[in-house]
């Protein structure tokens, strides 16, 4: 007979804990930002992710089908964020033009330099992809009318023009690029993009 009593058996593994579906998308959404940081959008692909995730390859393709699928999961990953880290500063700013110029101009760049080049990454292998140009431009309106609905009550007319609004949003991805590639410094975008936001307002004395 075994002189090893129970106390002394090998150690055996503990079963893995399943994840929720949701747990196990993030988990997978985070570690593909790991390997963009670490190796670029070429060394992402679903057998990648599914290597590094731990998990199988129909795991992946459950959640996100394509690559490309992926890669705009990534694109709607980071543009959520942007939009929270957004509407946590507006809640905690005074109620001024210039409080509410200098959230927007400080988040948007902030958003884009704390990730700047994992996202360029991913819209540029997302080139040309019918998906992603309709992804951004859902996006870009959501944004667009926020900034509309947060500036509106300092115009005189009530409101800001749409062909306004997107002449913003090109400076605002103008500038933030230029920060994130070393042309100009983070705080010289976010005061650029402030009197873009201030002179916009400014001249909607009527419509």
């Amino acid at each position: 007979m075994s002189s090893i009593s129970a106390n002394n058996s090998p150690t055996r593994h503990k079963p893995r804990k399943r994840l929720s579906r949701e747990d196990r998308y993030r988990q997978l959404v985070d570690v593909a930002w790991q390997m963009v940081r670490g190796q670029g959008t070429e060394a992402l692909s679903l057998g990648s992710l599914a290597e590094q995730a731990g998990v199988t390859k129909p795991v992946v393709y459950d959640h996100f089908g394509t690559r490309s699928g992926l890669l705009i999961a990534l694109y709607q990953d980071y543009d959520m964020r942007q939009s929270a880290v957004l509407d946590a500063a507006l809640q905690a700013s005074a109620p001024s033009l210039n409080d509410k110029a200098a959230v927007i101009a400080s988040s948007y760049v902030d958003c884009v330099l704390s990730q700047g080049r994992e996202i360029s990454g991913v819209i540029s292998a997302l080139a040309g992809s019918p998906e992603l140009e309709q992804v951004k431009r859902d996006y870009n309106l959501l944004f667009l009318e926020k900034c509309r609905d947060i500036l509106a009550p300092f115009c005189a007319s009530g409101t800001v023009s749409t062909v306004s609004l997107w002449g913003f949003l090109g400076a605002a991805e103008a500038l933030s690029y230029a920060a994130a590639t070393g042309e100009i410094t983070q705080e010289q975008a976010k005061n650029e993009l402030f009197d873009t936001i201030v002179a916009m307002v400014a001249r909607h004395v009527s419509d």
